[in-house]
Formats: C-alpha cells, sequence, structure tokens
C-alpha cells in the first residue's frame, strides 16, 4: 500500500515529467519545418510515448485511487465527492501532459514525403482533440451534480476520457502509416515508435 505522501510523488513526478518533456521538445523546435521522414517518427514517437507513460499512470491512480491521496477517508468508506476528487486531479495531470504533447507533435516539424503533410495534421488533430476532451471532461466534472446518481455517471464518463484519449493515440499512428506508404517504414525502423508499439502491445 502506498504511503499517505504517494500522491504528493505522483504529482510533482508528473509536473517534472512535464518540465523535462517542454524543455526537450523546445530544443528541436521544427514546426511548419520540412524534415527526413525517419526523423519525423523518432519525434512524435518519442513524444507520444512519454505522454502515453503518463497517462497510463494517471488511468492507474484513477482506477485504483489510494484513500489517503485525500488524507481523510479510507477506500471502503470514499464518497461520490472523494472519488470524483481522484479523477479531477487525474484530469488536471493528464491536460497538462497533453499539453506537451501537443506541443511537441508540433515541433516534430512536416516529414518529407508525398503524404507528408497529411501525415502531420493527422496527428496533430489527434493531439488537438485529446486536449480538448480532457479539457470538456474537466468542465463536466465542474458542474454540480443533481443526484447521486447525476454526480456517479458524471466522474465515470471524466474517467473514461482519459483511457479514451490514450486508445486513440495509437489509432492515429497506426492511420499515419497507412496514409502514408513511404512513412509506414519509418515509423517501423525509429527505436521510438517500436518502444511505443511494445507498450501498446
Amino acid at each position: 500500500m502506498r504511503g499517505p505522501w504517494a500522491w504528493v510523488v505522483a504529482a510533482v513526478a508528473g509536473v517534472v515529467l512535464v518540465v523535462v518533456v517542454t524543455a526537450m521538445i523546445g530544443n528541436r523546435d521544427k514546426s511548419d519545418e520540412t524534415v527526413p521522414a525517419g526523423e519525423w517518427a523518432q519525434s512524435v514517437c518519442g513524444t507520444i510515448g512519454v505522454w502515453r507513460g503518463e497517462i497510463e499512470a494517471i488511468v492507474e491512480d484513477v482506477r485504483t485511487p489510494n484513500a489517503n491521496a485525500s488524507g481523510t477517508e479510507e477506500p471502503q468508506s470514499e464518497t461520490p465527492q472523494g472519488r470524483t476528487g481522484f479523477v479531477r486531479e487525474g484530469l488536471e495531470r493528464a491536460i497538462l501532459a497533453t499539453d506537451s504533447l501537443v506541443e511537441g507533435v508540433e515541433n516534430a516539424g512536416i516529414p518529407d514525403t508525398e503524404q507528408g503533410e497529411e501525415a502531420a495534421a493527422i496527428v496533430s488533430e489527434w493531439a488537438d482533440g485529446a486536449n480538448e476532451a480532457l479539457e470538456d471532461a474537466q468542465d463536466n466534472l465542474d458542474e454540480e451534480a443533481d443526484s447521486l446518481e447525476d454526480s456517479i455517471e458524471v466522474y465515470t464518463e471524466a474517467a473514461a476520457a482519459i483511457g479514451r484519449v490514450l486508445t486513440l493515440g495509437t489509432e492515429a499512428v497506426a492511420e499515419v502509416a497507412q496514409t502514408d506508404p513511404a512513412l509506414a517504414s519509418a515509423l517501423r525502423d525509429a527505436s521510438t515508435c517500436q518502444e511505443l508499439q511494445e507498450e501498446a502491445s
């Protein structure tokens, strides 16, 4: 069982990760530039891989919340309000991570292939859509529920939103490979893409 400060450690780790990723992508800003297919694949998969790791950790925290995270209640006596707090914290972390994802995808540039612009647009639109979906879920969570049932439905839907953006990310990369055959080999060969594929499997 995690200690009472585990949630603080997790939150700090999430912030540190976002700072590190932001620093990394800031040092290789190729937005709107044409780059070799292999470089683009390596950069995009690396960015998505770091984001995926953070989102998976968030999903796990939301799925099996530690009662000590709130410091006031045990898991067996968890209330809808307490549960909503776990989900809200998860969404805040997910939005921060996804902000960095959006920037990282944009900074990867445009692959130098026939369908490069379309491929870059697919990944960029997915990243933007993920951000919007998480922000919408957060807005819905902030609305006051009329009943206990409504409250449970709202936080269940909010928690599911985090998992959905994770699944759609894998689908976006697969769509790029189908859209641009020239990029398919680059995505297959890049070490970060191989790692991402292993994680997704």
